[in-house]
């Protein structure tokens, strides 16, 4: 930034913490990898007041970059609607919780394999392969349920 604009721009420790956690959590999306991450800098320091970079402008930024990229907060599932999906079936208590958070992201979710990376986003670290649509794939199929049937997008032909 410095070299483009003549300006010194830092981070506050918080506010570097915040972004850095953001940047690297596996549900950022970063479509265009390093072009959207450059650029999220870029803006970031060229809105800094006095050359600083600070919680509330890196929380504008990252709501900005969820926005973006069709990101969204679900509503919560109740039991209602679980009911709905699953007519007649009783679920523990753990299973119902576990379930409706799964709901709640495949709705906002753009694909399979985006759900997929949120809700499998630690243990896929661990794992050598990393499948995460077909493991989401597996585990709706224990209640009958599928991504298309849960995110409202039509089910694509296998090729």
């Amino acid at each position: 930034m410095q070299q483009r604009t003549g300006r010194r721009v830092t981070f506050n420790k918080e506010a570097r913490t915040r972004f850095v956690a953001f940047a690297t959590d596996p549900t950022s999306a970063w479509r265009s990898n390093f072009r959207d991450f450059a650029a999220a800098v870029t803006r970031l320091g060229t809105l800094a007041d006095q050359g600083r970079i600070t919680v509330e402008l890196v929380e504008e930024e990252i709501a900005r970059l969820e926005r973006s990229w069709g990101r969204f907060d679900a509503p919560a599932v109740d039991d209602d609607e679980l009911g709905g999906l699953l007519p007649g079936v009783e679920l523990d208590r753990f299973d119902r919780v576990q379930l409706a958070e799964v709901v709640r992201v495949c709705r906002r979710a753009r694909s399979l394999s985006e759900a997929g990376r949120e809700l499998f986003a630690v243990s896929r670290r661990q794992r050598t392969s990393t499948n995460d649509a077909d493991r989401l794939r597996k585990y709706l199929a224990r209640f009958d349920l599928c991504w298309e049937q849960l995110s409202g997008h039509a089910a694509k032909p296998d090729a």
